[in-house]
């Protein structure tokens, strides 16, 4: 796994703040630097952190935590900061709000640790937020520290992302050499296309291969390769694959529940079997009003191993495709190009329109490693995976920040 190893040679020393969903740290383990201390206030985070990457993370508010409590002799601070406030798409945004002064705690930091290089990736528009004048105050102020800051918008396509996501990376240095930052390896519209650089990897070529897998909640080997996290939201089904006929799930409950103990399954059985974790407890239980009742695929599989009649496959098996709206949440994911950004919430919606995207595709989009395993509920690891850095682009960025330290 990704646990880090202890190398005895000397290697830069990194401080990582608002560790998040660590691929901010990804990238420089990757390109071989020591992360010696993190810290992360989102407990599933920091859970999925230990559990891959180092058992050390500080779980606090770092507004709490006092500079002392940090190893000194540090070389680079990355930080992912809350970009949430800071995104286009939030337009209550205020420059009073605290949020958007949590880069003051960065401030802090910085002038009690003195690195040698700071790092910071946040969304592009926070560079135009109110007129440009929240990039320039936090410029200003690291300036005083003597910091030479830039700030340079990276599109992840563009390095061997499978995803359009564009993110500005912030870099300070006081050790008075040019910030440097990663060149392009492909384009993504034709009329950029340059003989030295790559055609933009697509959903397909990255995905592709999982899309006829059926989705699980636990960890399953495909092609000699341990594949975990391979789980879906499916509520699209209810908004693009209708069923046809009005279904009962207290019917449904009560007549598979009777199929189940005229067999020897166990409803743990059934999970068990689906590699699900407690799906089938809501099939076969009308009492918490879940409206939980199995899709088709699930349908046809249970039919199989209960051995029941054809009583209700009409009306549970019968789907009408509804009309697509192209909003954010609603949208189906591309295919043949590029996915769009990887989202903190619900995921796009697979081309196969039945489910969206599992926790294990966004993951792959994101270009974390396979033996990455994200850990709490599907909706929370969702938000991990969709409020990380993707790894590649990352380790391009800790590469050049390598360079510029020898």
């Amino acid at each position: 796994m990704w646990k880090m190893k202890i190398m005895k040679e000397k290697k830069p020393r990194v401080l990582s703040l608002f560790s998040w969903a660590w691929g901010l740290d990804l990238w420089f383990i990757n390109a071989w630097f020591d992360i010696v201390w993190s810290n992360d206030f989102f407990k599933e985070a920091a859970e999925t952190y230990k559990k891959n990457i180092w058992d050390h993370i500080v779980f606090w508010d770092i507004t709490k935590i006092s500079s002392s409590e940090m190893p000194d002799d540090i070389d680079v601070v990355i930080w992912w900061f809350p970009c949430q406030w800071f995104s286009v798409a939030n337009n209550k945004r205020s420059m009073e709000d605290k949020r958007n002064f949590l880069y003051k705690e960065m401030l802090r930091v910085i002038k009690d640790k003195k690195p040698k290089v700071f790092v910071a990736e946040n969304v592009k528009w926070i560079l135009n937020m109110a007129w440009g004048k929240v990039f320039e105050m936090i410029k200003q102020d690291f300036t005083d520290l003597w910091y030479t800051v830039t700030a340079k918008v990276l599109n992840a396509a563009e390095y061997w992302v499978p995803q359009t996501r564009e993110r500005v990376v912030i870099i300070w240095n006081r050790i008075w050499v040019e910030n440097i930052y990663p060149e392009k390896t492909h384009y993504i519209l034709p009329e950029d296309k340059k003989e030295w650089l790559l055609p933009a990897v697509t959903t397909e070529q990255a995905i592709g291969f999982l899309a006829d897998v059926p989705t699980r909640d636990k960890p399953f080997e495909l092609n000699w390769q341990m594949i975990y996290n391979h789980q879906a939201a499916t509520n699209v089904a209810d908004t693009f694959w209708w069923r046809k006929y009005d279904v009962n799930q207290h019917d449904i409950c009560d007549y598979l529940k009777y199929r189940r103990n005229k067999s020897w399954w166990t409803t743990k059985a059934v999970d068990d079997h689906f590699w699900y974790a407690y799906t089938a407890w809501h099939w076969f239980r009308k009492d918490n009003n879940s409206w939980s009742i199995p899709k088709p695929s699930d349908w046809w599989e249970l039919k199989k191993i209960l051995g029941f009649d054809d009583k209700y496959d009409k009306e549970v098996t019968t789907l009408v495709e509804k009309d697509i709206q192209f909003e954010q949440s609603l949208r189906i994911t591309n295919w043949d190009r590029p996915s769009d950004t990887i989202t903190a919430t619900s995921p796009e919606i697979h081309v196969n329109k039945m489910r969206r995207l599992s926790a294990r595709e966004c993951a792959i989009i994101q270009t974390f490693p396979m033996d990455f395993e994200f850990v709490w509920s599907l909706n929370r690891i969702y938000t991990q995976i969709g409020n990380a850095v993707p790894v590649i682009l990352a380790t391009k960025v800790a590469e050049c920040i390598k360079i510029m330290l020898s």
